[in-house]
C-alpha cells in the first residue's frame, strides 16, 4: 500500500509496520451520532462504553436517532442509561448543534480538516481531542495527527527516545517528526496505537 512504502522512509516507524496488516480508513455515515458515541464513550472502557451505546439505541427502538429526536428525549431518561449529568448534557449539545447549524455528512463532508475542527470545538463538551477522533474514524481522514493523544506521546517518548520533561518542546518534537509523515499520519497514528497496545513488535 502507498502509505506504508510513504512511512516506511523513516526507519523507526518501519520498524513497527513490518509484519503487521495494512488499516484501512472508511467513512461512516450519520456523523453527528457519532460524536455523541464519541461523547459518551470518553473515559469508559469498550465494553462499558459498548453497553452504554446500545442502552442510548434502545431508547428509539435499536435504530439510530435524529438529532430531533435526541433533543427531544428528556434528560433523565438520557441520564438513566448510565451517562453522567455532563455528558448527557453535552449530547444534548451536539444534537441541538447539529439542528441549528443544519450539519449533514454531506456538508461536513465538503470541510476541510480543521474547518470541522473549529466548528465542532463550539460545542460545550468537545474538545479538538473528540473532532480528530471523529476525523479519523468516522470521516475516514488520512491526514491526521494528534498531538495531544496520551497514547500516541507514550509510544512516540519510547520508539524515537524522547525526553517529555518539558512539554512545550515534547510536542513540538512530536509535531516536527510528524511532519515527515504527512499526508497519511492517520495511519502512522494507528501503528504507533498498535505497537503500544503490543509493544514487543520493536525488538524484533
Amino acid at each position: 500500500m502507498e502509505y506504508i512504502t510513504h512511512l516506511s522512509k523513516d526507519k523507526k516507524l518501519a520498524k513497527l509496520i513490518n509484519g503487521t496488516e495494512p488499516f484501512e480508513l472508511k467513512f461512516h455515515k450519520n456523523i453527528c451520532l457519532r460524536l455523541c458515541a464519541s461523547i459518551m464513550s470518553q473515559q469508559l472502557s469498550t465494553k462499558v462504553a459498548k453497553v452504554i451505546y446500545h442502552r442510548f439505541l434502545d431508547l428509539y427502538g435499536g435504530r439510530e436517532p435524529t438529532p430531533e429526536q435526541i433533543v427531544a428525549t428528556p434528560f433523565d431518561k438520557l441520564r438513566a442509561i448510565g451517562l453522567s449529568n455532563a455528558k448527557t448534557q453535552y449530547v444534548l449539545n451536539v444534537a441541538q448543534f447539529a439542528i441549528d447549524h443544519k450539519l449533514t455528512d454531506k456538508k461536513l463532508e465538503k470541510m476541510s480538516d480543521e474547518e470541522i475542527i473549529e466548528l465542532l470545538t463550539q460545542i460545550k463538551g468537545v474538545g479538538r481531542w473528540t473532532v480528530e477522533m471523529l476525523l479519523m474514524f468516522t470521516l475516514g481522514r488520512e491526514d491526521l495527527f494528534s498531538a495531544d493523544d496520551y497514547g500516541i506521546q507514550t509510544a512516540m517518548k519510547k520508539i524515537y527516545k524522547l525526553d517529555d520533561g518539558n512539554k512545550k518542546q515534547f510536542k513540538e518534537k512530536i509535531l516536527k517528526i510528524s511532519q515527515k509523515w504527512a499526508p497519511y499520519r492517520t495511519y502512522a497514528c494507528l501503528h504507533l496505537w498498535h505497537w503500544k497496545d503490543n509493544a514487543p513488535i520493536l525488538k524484533k
